[in-house]
């Protein structure tokens, strides 16, 4: 879900061609919550295989990673942790929430009507443990790394981007840059032609940049006090308050008129991090990747194929490179 401050954060479209050469640490599961929510059935239902196992998640992490390589882009997913016990009531909402969408898409399903049953099939997207440790597992045979965090996958991307082991944080939400991220990068793993919610249009979509202390400047205030604007509108932590938006708690917090949440300004401020990771890439294993994918979850065996040649190419240049010359 994340906070939404999109109304006082000054964004740059950008191309992946102007991404070549940069190491993104990628939130993996807003990145896999895209392809669960994107990449589905013309009826909305999820991709599976014969024995009804999900693989909408496996078939964007496959083809969206070798995508991002082929630009010259390193991604290293990082995948969440122990969430905070304050975030415990937003998860119960989001599970109340997609038990709700789960009725209305069965209805939608007897009524015909195909808007509603893409839009309530994504909202009833559920991940499940088995599903990450898939995740983790395709990875490793592509050669791609991923950084297990203590907490929050978005404090831990935004640490590795302040210690400059990555360029950039990716992600659709804002929240990396209340955990302090210097640079964020929005619409990675979903760019593309894009069709716009209960309309026959469709919509180009392109990568963003938003550079921390130029929204801090544009706003005249420090990243303390985003983190408050950020609290007062909303965020996984806290409800938020009613009829408080974006800048109507930008106007709040310069006025001083912003008290207490100390717990929730701490996640953001000293969230739970780590310094034990490594950042490697390796030679693909395409045997074990042709045999997870096809034998195992019937992916198309040419589809796949030429995938691995697009993957072992791209592997072949970033080695010309060196892991180092990323940055």
């Amino acid at each position: 879900m994340g906070v939404n401050l999109k109304d006082l954060l000054p964004k740059k479209e950008i191309t992946f061609e102007g991404l070549k050469g940069k190491r993104m640490a990628i939130d993996a599961m807003n990145a896999l919550y895209q392809f669960m929510a994107i990449i589905r059935q013309r009826d909305g239902e999820l991709l599976h295989d014969s024995r009804g196992r999900v693989t909408s998640h496996l078939s964007g992490l496959f083809y969206r990673t070798i995508n991002l390589l082929e630009y010259g882009i390193c991604p290293i997913y990082v995948f969440d942790g122990e969430p905070p016990k304050l975030k415990e009531k937003t998860l119960e909402k989001r599970k109340k929430a997609k038990e709700k969408a789960v009725s209305k898409l069965k209805r939608a399903k007897i009524e015909g009507k195909e808007e509603e049953i893409r839009k309530y099939a994504q909202a009833t997207v559920k991940f499940t443990g088995k599903m990450i440790d898939e995740s983790k597992n395709l990875l490793e045979y592509m050669g791609v790394p991923y950084v297990q965090a203590p907490s929050e996958g978005e404090a831990q991307a935004s640490y590795m981007t302040i210690k400059g082991d990555v360029w950039a944080t990716g992600s659709q939400d804002f929240d990396s840059l209340l955990f302090g991220t210097p640079r964020l990068i929005r619409n990675l793993t979903i760019s593309g032609r894009r069709k716009l919610p209960g309309k026959e249009v469709y919509k180009e979509i392109f990568p963003e940049k938003i550079v921390l202390k130029d929204s801090l400047k544009e706003n005249k205030i420090t990243r303390e006090q985003l983190v408050e604007i950020g609290i007062l509108v909303g965020t996984d932590f806290n409800e938020g308050v009613k009829g408080v938006g974006p800048k109507k708690a930008l106007n709040l917090v310069k006025a001083g008129e912003f008290k207490d949440y100390e717990e929730i300004k701490e996640i953001f401020l000293n969230p739970d991090v780590t310094d034990e990771y490594t950042i490697m890439i390796k030679d693909p294993i395409k045997n074990e990747i042709f045999e997870f994918l096809c034998e195992e979850r019937e992916f198309s065996s040419e589809r796949v194929k030429r995938g691995l040649e697009r993957l072992e190419k791209s592997f072949s240049q970033s080695k010309q490179r060196s892991l180092d010359s990323y940055f």
